[in-house]
């Protein structure tokens, strides 16, 4: 039985025993021995004697254990020296159990050390530079860790302990990534197994301007089949494995490489992408591209230098959170309501109102939940991962509507609007944008969730005014509203 199967069997008994709850109040999610495996293939292991390896919140010690076992056909190592935080009580048995196994069954030396403090906050001090920090605090060679996947709140310990990286709440995930940079030496590699939630929108812009500056992201894997990457755990979240060195220098390229799950790494797809078109922008966005198709998508729209605020333009998020307003909602129209839509309403590129859905209207004094009834591109928030396409809009305009001075639109929609009314070309100029097949894949790029963000939306590229409104009048006189339709129009003023 090889290294790994041993400390993964081990973790199997843990996991058959372990109240999910329990191990979901440390974030614990167990990598599976393909993923780990797999991860260890991917660090340069320096040629020296002794290598210094940081398993940052360890579990069991699979990663360690992967590593490790990497190691063992490396002559010219002699020792590893490794530490491991971990500081969930329930495992540290089986932690400290599958270490000392390993030190016996291994032909390097081994020393390992067990750290049950906070990863997070032992390390403040040195992190921020403060009086009582460490002059010279250990630095590794080599980290490899999948962190915990878990919120904290705003003024939560380990966020107000990283100010420089933290922006609302926190997950703990990027708050270990970010401390794992901090403890590399120069030239060290870390990987890491994280959601893919960081590499674009505002929430996370400390996190990237800060740990793509100080480090270089050299490989990026992504999972396919997003429900498989834990396999045992029922984990949905979109999860990537990056390399990253410590270095100020960036690479020319980045390899970005696939497959179908945790389970089947033996069929790689692999990619080799320009490193300025998959980290790019003023707020260093990582574009998740894996073919040259995908790379032509982001040159052919990145020609155009507009987005849409810079033009006078916004997309935002609808207004009204329809649970937290239920008193004020109506089935029908009553002589103080006002429409209120719904993703529902998006039907075939147009909005339709009613469309025989409850609670199509609300009767409220608050500003905050209305809005000028004037044209609109509505576009739904929500799409299911299987949906051919991830944006999904209607041209809502005002004179259908002429009774209402006002409006409102469900939280799980959005709408862009103009800082003045807009005409009707230019909303159906926004159609063909955001109904075209390129937008479409270059929102995927972007954003691998099956959200459409406000914020994201708001810093794609975008032609100038006067192009827009010609392409709504293009699609006026066609009258047709097909992807394939808007696709041929774009394709006419690229």
């Amino acid at each position: 039985m090889s290294m790994i199967d041993y400390v993964f069997q081990r973790t199997t008994e843990y996991i058959d025993h372990m109240p999910k709850s329990w191990r979901k109040k440390y974030g614990q999610f167990f990598t599976s021995p393909e993923t780990a495996a797999f991860m260890a293939s991917l660090l340069s292991i320096p040629h020296q004697e002794t290598i210094s390896v940081l398993d940052p919140g360890a579990g069991s010690g699979i990663l360690s254990v992967a590593l490790i076992e990497r190691m063992q056909s490396e002559s010219e190592i002699k020792k590893i020296a490794l530490i491991c935080y971990e500081n969930d009580p329930n495992i540290l048995k089986l932690l400290r159990s599958n270490l000392e196994w390993l030190s016996l069954h291994s032909n390097k030396q081994i020393s390992y050390q067990i750290i049950t403090d906070n990863y997070i906050l032992s390390q403040m001090s040195d992190y921020n530079f403060m009086l009582d920090a460490d002059p010279n605090p250990q630095k590794f060679d080599l980290i490899i860790g999948n962190p915990p996947y878990m919120k904290v709140a705003k003024d939560a310990p380990e966020a107000q302990s990283m100010p420089d990286v933290c922006y609302g709440a926190p997950n703990l995930y990027f708050l270990f990534a970010s401390m794992s940079l901090f403890n590399l030496r120069n030239s060290g590699e870390m990987v890491y197994i994280i959601p893919r939630s960081w590499t674009s929108g505002a929430y996370f812009k400390r996190f990237r301007e800060k740990f793509l500056t100080e480090g270089c992201l050299e490989h990026i894997h992504l999972f396919v089949s997003r429900d498989k990457v834990f396999e045992k755990e029922s984990v949905l979240q979109e999860t990537i494995i990056i390399k990253v060195r410590k270095s100020t220098k960036k690479c020319e390229t980045i390899t970005i490489t696939s497959t179908q799950s945790n389970a089947d790494f033996s069929e790689i797809t692999s990619f080799e992408a320009p490193y300025s078109q998959v980290v790019s922008g003023p707020d260093k966005y990582v574009y998740l591209v894996t073919s040259a198709e995908e790379v032509e998508t982001l040159e052919t729209l990145n020609r155009w230098s507009d987005t849409l605020p810079s033009i006078g333009l916004k997309m935002k998020t609808g207004l009204t959170v329809d649970f937290r307003n239920r008193g004020a909602l109506r089935d029908s129209p009553e002589i103080d309501t006002i429409p209120l839509f719904y993703s529902q309403h998006i039907q075939a590129g147009k909005v339709i109102f009613p469309a025989g859905k409850e609670h199509e209207y609300i009767a409220t004094d608050q500003p905050g939940l209305k809005q000028r009834n004037t044209n609109y591109l509505f576009v739904k928030r929500f799409t299911a991962k299987e949906e051919h396409r991830r944006l999904q809009c209607g041209i809502y305009l005002a004179r259908k509507h002429p009774e209402y001075a006002e409006i409102s639109t469900q939280n799980k929609i959005n709408f862009i609007c103009g800082l003045r009314e807009l005409s009707e070309c230019v909303v159906y100029g926004l159609y063909v944008l955001f109904n075209s097949t390129l937008y479409d894949n270059y929102y995927r790029i972007l954003n691998g969730s099956t959200q459409v963000n406000s914020t994201e939306i708001n810093t794609m590229p975008v032609p100038p005014m006067n192009t827009i409104e010609a392409m709504g009048k293009d699609l006026i006189r066609v009258r047709d509203m097909s992807e394939m339709s808007c696709d041929n129009i774009l394709r006419s003023y690229i």
